[in-house]
């Protein structure tokens, strides 16, 4: 009689077995809420690596992408151009894996990239409410288009890359 010894021993106490799950789920499953948040946020500061990389073909002079790898898989991407002549860069893109987006990825990106690029003033030319919301937090604020860095050609006009 393996583990008896800790049950009552009456009749009278016992009751017919409780089938009902318990109430936070079995004993050892994933955790949901606060527990998920806290494993995503230990996971984007240990497990993340960050790779600089030129983007190859017709991009532009200027055109660099930080890559986040997570165990040799690309989990996002922040999409940048930067000059060193004017000392400006700005930032063109920023794609998270769905399951990084409340972690503290991105934050930790873009502190990456100021911190890989000191004397950089950043602008950005995203306008998307989440990454909205980052940029602000981080201080970086909207790039004005009238006032283009005149050292890098302009990667959105087409015509002028043709001409």
């Amino acid at each position: 009689m393996s583990g008896e010894h800790a049950r009552p021993t009456s009749l009278l106490s016992r009751s017919a077995p409780d089938t009902a799950p318990p109430p936070h789920g079995t004993r050892h499953g994933r955790r949901g809420g606060f527990g998920m948040r806290l494993r995503r946020r230990v996971l984007a500061y240990r497990d993340i690596e960050f790779l600089s990389t030129h983007v190859p073909g017709d991009a532009g002079p200027g055109q660099e992408c930080l890559l986040l790898v997570h165990v040799r898989k690309v989990v996002g991407q922040v999409h940048y151009r930067i000059c060193a002549a004017c000392g400006e860069g700005v930032i063109t893109g920023i794609d998270l894996d769905e399951r990084f987006l409340s972690s503290g990825l991105g934050t930790r990106a873009l502190s990456h990239l100021a911190s890989r690029h000191p004397g950089t003033t950043w602008t950005s030319t995203l306008s998307l409410r989440t990454t909205r919301d980052l940029l602000r937090r981080m201080r970086i604020p909207a790039a004005s288009t009238d006032l283009a860095c005149v050292h890098l050609p302009a990667a959105a006009d087409p015509a002028a890359a043709a001409g």
